[in-house]
């Protein structure tokens, strides 16, 4: 079994193509994650589709294979070329891939260093694969482990410390351009997650929002979730307030652009337009007094906020990296037979001492040893056949990890490493059964 990872990221894919790629619908990303599993070569998926990243995070019995049958299949879902997946694809292997999700899991790898949104984002795509199905044992052991280093990279460097998103950022820029945002109406457009950060961030500079999305009750709902100057207004408007405000603000799930060119009249008053959702929400072609920022405009303060961070991001790569040796050092203990084997063989060594002693203060005729050898030995085998049989039924099992290692606690089997035992806790099983 191995483990492999394909990612596209704002590093070797433009926007263009990351549009192309995401999955933002749950209908494609099943339709993508059941055309992944059904191949032979292929175990496990899992899809993170963000606006600054596609990884398709698989277990997989042969790497080549699963590379051009994912390829394949990226080509008739995603109407990508297949020269453009694979002359910007980074394709990670075991230890590689592990290595990356780590990093990626406590947003080493993010366009924003230290941002917090990815871990939770991280957990949705692992939820929604499990839900469905199309991700067990092998993926959700990678994943509770990256959830774990993240948690480490957190508590153990400032990294995270004044979180910065690609909401955040926008917002930054805005008060650059703006001078002061404090008083200032901003149109935003969306309730979801990057909307929510970009009102929070907004209100944090004292401007004023009008929030409008299809879905009022969710607008409504975001609006009353925070403190500050939050307006509710109907999508109706969505026409006139962008001809009517200097910043607008977007991040919907629409699956093609909501603001184009019909819809702009000219202003004399800039209008500066800042598109945070992937796929694009705004489509307008070069104009006066009009300018459109997208997630990869943002670079400039990103690379900022890269240099500040670049001391405590080593820190962070040092734990991903004793983190990614230590998984695979723990894997290695999980193996059901050698453990079936080794309580067996604790189990004849104490017969044999225990008849011996026996023998020995004549309790035992010394030619009788080796038939009540056999008869112990006997004895021991039917005492293990239920254990063993249902040690090996539950060894593909996500609950098989703690069971193996309560086993080898109890037997002293591998004692230097049980000791995760009491941390092995699914964060998506112990919300689930809060």
């Amino acid at each position: 079994m191995h483990y492999m990872t394909m990612s596209f990221t704002h590093k070797n894919t433009d926007i263009g193509i990351r549009e192309q790629l995401s999955f933002a619908s749950q209908e494609k990303l099943r339709d993508m994650l059941c055309r992944i599993v059904v191949h032979p070569s292929l175990n496990e998926a899992i899809i993170l589709s963000t606006c600054n990243r596609v990884e398709i995070i698989t277990s997989a019995k042969e790497c080549k294979e699963a590379l051009a049958h994912i390829t394949s299949q990226l080509v008739e879902v995603c109407k990508v070329d297949k020269e453009d997946i694979l002359g910007r694809v980074d394709v990670y292997e075991d230890n590689g891939a592990i290595h990356h999700l780590f990093a990626v899991a406590s947003s080493l790898d993010s366009l924003v260093i230290g941002e917090t949104q990815i871990v939770g984002q991280l957990k949705d795509a692992y939820r929604f694969a499990y839900e469905e199905g199309f991700c067990g044992l092998k993926l959700s052991r990678a994943m509770h482990h990256a959830f774990r280093c993240a948690a480490l990279v957190r508590s153990q460097t400032s990294i995270s410390q004044s979180p910065i998103s690609v909401s955040s950022v926008a917002v930054s820029k805005a008060e650059e351009i703006a001078g002061s945002l404090e008083g200032k109406e901003v149109l935003v457009i969306g309730a979801g997650e990057m909307s929510t950060l970009a009102v929070k961030h907004l209100l944090a500079h004292k401007a004023k929002v009008v929030l409008i999305n299809r879905t009022p009750a969710n607008a409504y709902a975001l609006a009353a979730s925070v403190e500050g100057d939050v307006r509710v207004d109907d999508f109706s408007f969505l026409g006139e307030y962008v001809n009517r405000f200097s910043f607008i603000f977007s991040a919907t799930g629409a699956s093609k652009p909501i603001v184009t060119d019909g819809m702009l009249s000219y202003r004399e008053h800039p209008r500066y337009f800042f598109d945070i959702a992937v796929p694009r929400d705004i489509e307008l072609s070069p104009r006066a007094n009009v300018q459109v920022f997208a997630v990869d405009d943002l670079k400039e303060i990103v690379s900022r906020n890269v240099s500040l961070r670049e001391e405590q991001a080593q820190v962070a790569y040092g734990i991903v990296g004793r983190s990614t040796i230590e998984f695979f050092r723990w894997l290695q203990t999980l193996s059901v037979d050698p453990i079936i084997k080794e309580i067996r063989e604790k189990a004849k060594n104490c017969a044999m001492q225990e008849v011996a002693k026996a023998a020995k203060k004549g309790y035992i005729p010394k030619e009788s040893e080796e038939a009540v050898m056999r008869v112990v030995h006997q004895v021991f085998n039917a005492f293990l056949h239920r254990p063993t049989k249902n040690l090996k039924a539950i060894a593909e099992q996500p609950e098989s990890d703690t069971i193996v290692q309560a086993i080898q606690y109890f037997f002293d089997i591998n004692e230097e490493e049980n000791k995760q035992l009491d941390h092995y806790q699914c964060d998506y099983q112990l919300e689930k059964h809060a």
